[in-house]
């Protein structure tokens, strides 16, 4: 019931956010850890708490699953691009959230974070991840939800879980592996290493290097 309760609060502050988007005519701000600003048919959903660099606390990952289970506003859009704020992309999930995770939480901890990945990964809009900065843990596995990932020169990858005796459960152990091989994956999840925006390409984690990834992005959107 506590659930319920406070899905139909987000319900209520997105909503009321959308009337703010249509008296201001264009761009739709949440104040739930992201901001969505709809561009032409591409929306942008832009993680915005750049001081903690962008975690993916369960009050974001909630919001995040409002907004792209509202079918009307994303029914004429072409493409979704994720992308951060100042030097983050997105840092994962919340640790304050994951140190108070106890065996009867655990469960439905990792299971929000794995809907949420499965949802993008098979939206029918084209996805690409704009990595501008700092893409950690669960950030990284949203990252590889997506259709296509780019990364500015001063990107960071990496799944520091290792390092601090815990692994993800938002499927990012599958897709990565998938995506850059084994032996690499096994690299980044045992040794909790940092990867360069030029390895990324090197490795295939992302397709192309840009001074500007958002804006690399949208071009790639416009002509998907």
């Amino acid at each position: 019931m506590k659930r319920l309760k406070h899905l139909k609060q987000m319900k209520h502050l997105v909503h009321s956010e959308r009337v703010k988007e249509n008296e201001a005519g264009g761009t739709r701000q949440m104040s739930m850890g992201f901001i969505a600003e709809r561009t032409d048919k591409v929306l942008i959903i832009r993680f915005d708490r750049p001081q903690t660099r962008n975690p993916l606390s369960v009050h974001v990952l909630e919001g995040l699953a409002i907004a792209l289970d509202d079918h009307r506003s994303l029914v004429d859009l072409k493409a979704i691009i994720f992308t951060g704020t100042a030097d983050s992309f997105a840092s994962g999930a919340d640790l304050r959230e994951i140190a108070a995770v106890t065996p009867e939480t655990a469960r439905e901890f990792s299971l929000r974070g794995q809907r949420l990945m499965n949802r993008i990964a098979k939206l029918d809009q084209h996805t690409i991840a704009a990595v501008n900065g700092y893409c950690f843990g669960g950030g990284l596995d949203l990252a590889l939800a997506c259709d296509r990932r780019i990364a500015s020169p001063n990107a960071v990858f990496s799944h520091p879980g290792s390092g601090l005796g815990i692994i993800t459960g938002w499927g990012g152990t599958q897709r990565l592996a998938r995506l850059i091989g084994q032996a690499n994956a096994l690299e980044m999840f045992l040794t909790a290493g940092r990867f360069t925006a030029e390895t990324a390409l090197r490795i295939g984690l992302v397709e192309g290097v840009f001074e500007d990834a958002c804006q690399a992005a949208l071009e790639i959107a416009s002509s998907a």
